[in-house]
């Protein structure tokens, strides 16, 4: 019940809410989603104390469900708020606190199960009661006067919505330093607190929207077009969906290898190591200089199979260490993989417009995450076993592999064609 019939609704409900929750944040401006968000953990870990039940604990997945679709308010919050020009140190500050926070509640939940002896419940409460707490602390940020879409509209704020992506993928990205202050984003203090001009404003903000959305439409053209792009953005959707799965069912597979009844386990330890080790990755990956535009497929064919070999292992050895090994290797060459492709995404594209496609990426993954999770583990589909999954999961990234391979093989050869042709012709 827990894989296959409770595990599948909040995919289901993620997906579903992400929309509109994305419009919503815009015309709400940020604050009152923020304050949705907090209201939803708050529902989900209560019913995680008290509830019982299928039907309950299906209902607490959707609460589930709207707290991470809501996490787009949290991130893009602080870009209404914040000069362009402090996007770059913001957006450093909003990851840094997600790692902390996740690092501190992996490592201290770790400690007091392991050495305090407290059970599971009593961790849960501190979870609410921090929930509550950041609920609490919201109700006093103060309301931004200013959004993308529907508030002083302006196409080149375009980034502050889906900046979301560069923090929870484990992506680093530099805004481009020539980058002004997008015209018609005023200080709070020259917003104008009557209506003088409202009719004229709202009626010229409805033309704007209209084109931008053109804009977007075409940007989105455009950027998809190039082939160094296209491949990027294929991976980066294809592998984020694969990388979703096994982190959402990697303790349910945990659990089945060593019962948490019957030995001690250190899930929060494994949790907390593997993303300080993936940071360092991310970190040093950002000093690698080669010729991704050559080697980058091939690179991403023989990561790919690496991450296939590790989930291959997490499922096969049945041995817990053996897995948590396996799941710290996985998540370290993803989060160098997804950092590369953020760089090479970026690099090619102005700043408005590396926003709009991470965003368009995302939803795909989870496009696919959601056909997945319908196919593989929900009940009303094959219903598999968690074992059965990772082996679908292992072979889908072996999958991912072979295609960039091809395409990577390609590639060289076409290049090197070229060459040999430009150079007979000189």
């Amino acid at each position: 019940q827990v894989f296959n019939e409770i595990y599948p609704v909040w995919t289901y409900s993620y997906l579903a809410l992400l929309f509109p929750v994305f419009l919503a944040t815009d015309y709400l401006r940020y604050k009152p989603v923020v304050l949705l968000q907090g209201l939803s953990l708050i529902v989900t870990w209560f019913m995680l104390l008290y509830a019982q039940g299928l039907w309950a604990i299906q209902f607490l997945e959707f609460f589930y469900g709207m707290g991470t679709a809501t996490d787009i308010a949290y991130y893009s919050y602080i870009y209404s708020v914040v000069d362009i020009n402090l996007y770059q140190k913001v957006t450093s500050y909003c990851r840094s606190a997600t790692l902390v926070g996740y690092t501190v509640g992996s490592v201290s939940g770790q400690i007091l199960v392991s050495v305090a002896g407290w059970s599971l419940f009593s961790l849960n409460v501190i979870s609410l009661t921090s929930i509550s707490i950041a609920f609490g602390t919201a109700w006093f940020l103060p309301m931004p006067q200013k959004s993308l879409f529907f508030h002083h509209l302006s196409s080149q704020r375009l980034s502050c919505e889906m900046k979301v992506m560069d923090c929870k993928n484990g992506a680093v990205v530099q805004d481009h330093p020539d980058v002004q202050r997008a015209p018609g984003w005023e200080d709070e203090a020259k917003v104008p607190l009557n209506g003088e001009g409202y009719s004229a404003e709202k009626q010229k903000q409805k033309v704007d929207i209209v084109k931008v959305l053109k804009d977007l439409w075409r940007d989105l053209l455009q950027c998809y077009s190039s082939r160094t792009m296209l491949c990027w953005s294929v991976w980066w959707a294809l592998s984020t969906c694969g990388y979703f799965q096994v982190i959402n069912y990697a303790q349910g597979l945990w659990e089945m290898v060593l019962p948490s009844h019957s030995a001690d386990i250190y899930n929060g330890a494994v949790e907390a190591a593997s993303t300080l080790l993936g940071a360092v990755a991310v970190v040093v990956v950002g000093h690698i200089k080669t010729s991704w535009a050559m080697w980058g497929e091939v690179a991403l064919a023989l990561f790919s199979f690496l991450i296939a070999a590790a989930v291959y292992v997490m499922d096969t050895v049945r041995n817990i260490w053996v897995c948590y090994a396996s799941y710290v290797v996985f998540r370290i060459i993803y989060m160098m993989l997804i950092t590369i492709a953020t760089f090479q995404i970026a690099t090619n594209l102005s700043v408005e417009r590396y926003a709009l496609v991470f965003g368009v990426n995302t939803f795909i993954a989870l496009a696919l995450q959601t056909l997945l999770t319908l196919i593989v583990v929900d009940a009303s589909g094959l219903g598999l076993g968690i074992f059965t999954q990772f082996m679908i999961y292992a072979s889908y990234f072996a999958a991912i592999s072979l295609v960039f391979l091809v395409s990577g093989i390609c590639s060289i050869v076409r290049a090197y064609r070229r060459r040999e042709q430009m150079q007979s012709g000189s």
